[in-house]
């Protein structure tokens, strides 16, 4: 074997081996997420795209044993007649992904259209498609919104459920409507039969944004954040588009959402390995030493090994310093918004019980939440 080759192929065995060691360590929660895409639902579709980035910071504040979990992401919509019938009307629009924005694009994309909604078929569906992982310790949690009797369908949503909870998945549901409604059409007992929590909400009530004094100085450092991203291989440039794609998705979806992006991108749940040079060399998924020369973005042509890795730990060091400007401001931004909590009370909405059950859930898994 040639001195070179033989030098990339270690490199390799050692991030790779890192990696890996990485991941045993690895705390994780996976959630899948099911919405209701029928013609009634437009407010819901609208909250789920707006709220995902505050979702993910609240996650960002449950610690076990010291670590921050990672964060998987799956997406299932049901109730649409753009979906043919012999599935159910039943689409899985993401797989679990830790790829935040595909997230984020995938929620954008939904649209709205007439339809049947089978709750025990999706629920069964996402229970038995998904990649959940074996061991007791992960959390796993599927959340389910609608507002149709939970007893349509084809598939038991009782026998759903008590297959999820078997394979340690907890079902929580989301009743758009009246509270009483959702228990007479079944909604509270298809919680209770997997563990979950029961909610009703206003699926049209516009989520109020309040703004704090740091609102404005955060959404300016993610633009320097973006700054520190190195775009490589076949899916970087790809991925950079993706990205900036969402931040003005988030921005044209209020004032809100683009706070709650900028500060999800400053979290270590906001993971980009698969295009991003930066997170791919600090979690050894990828060593410039190793990649082959079309793979390397256009900055580190032409520069020694040595210059190249100089280069990647210097924007390392410039994100982490954003990073923790953000996170700075984010503290003294939940202490004022706590204040302005208190003066107010609104009607529930998406984001409040996807919160609150994974404060009550990741509890029980001995996850402890920063104040």
């Amino acid at each position: 074997m040639k001195r070179a080759t033989l030098k990339k192929a270690i490199c390799l065995t050692l991030f790779f081996t890192l990696s890996v060691g990485g991941l045993c360590a690895e705390e994780l929660i996976q959630a899948a997420i099911l919405l209701d895409t029928s013609s009634s639902m437009d407010g819901l579709i609208n909250q789920a795209k707006t709220q995902l980035w505050k979702i993910v910071n609240e996650l960002a504040t449950a610690k076990r044993n010291g670590v921050s979990p990672a964060l998987e992401v799956a997406l299932y919509e049901y109730g649409n007649n753009n979906i043919p019938a012999k599935v159910g009307y039943i689409k899985r629009v993401l797989t679990l992904s830790r790829d935040l924005d595909k997230v984020s694009e995938a929620l954008f994309a939904l649209t709205t259209d007439g339809g049947s909604e089978y709750c025990g078929e999706v629920i069964q569906r996402a229970s038995k498609e998904l990649a959940w992982s074996g061991k007791s310790d992960v959390l796993k949690l599927i959340f389910i919104a609608g507002n149709e009797p939970f007893t349509q369908g084809r598939v038991d949503y009782r026998a759903a459920c008590r297959d999820a909870v078997a394979k340690g998945i907890v079902v929580n549901t989301i009743f758009c409507g009246d509270r009483e409604e959702g228990r007479r059409t079944d909604w509270l007992a298809g919680a209770e039969l997997a563990d979950g929590r029961y909610f009703s909400i206003d699926q049209d009530a516009a989520v109020a944004y309040v703004k704090a004094p740091q609102d404005d100085e955060i959404v300016r450092l993610n633009g320097e954040l973006n700054k520190t991203y190195i775009a490589y291989g076949s899916s970087g440039e790809e991925g950079k588009v993706l990205q900036e794609a969402q931040d003005a998705n988030a921005a044209s979806s209020g004032a809100g959402t683009i706070v709650e992006r900028s500060i999800a991108k400053s979290k270590t749940q906001y993971a980009n390995e698969r295009w991003d040079l930066v997170d791919a060399y600090r979690s050894g998924k990828a060593d410039p030493a190793a990649l082959a020369p079309e793979a390397l973005p256009p900055e580190l042509k032409g520069k020694t090994e040595a210059e190249q890795r100089a280069y990647i730990e210097a924007k390392a060091r410039e994100r982490e310093a954003i990073q923790k400007k953000i996170g700075e401001l984010e503290k003294a931004r939940r202490d004022f918004l706590e204040e302005e909590a208190k003066k107010q009370a609104g009607a529930g909405t998406l984001d409040s019980a996807i919160v609150a059950s994974i404060r009550e859930q990741a509890g029980a898994k001995k996850y402890v939440f920063e104040k």
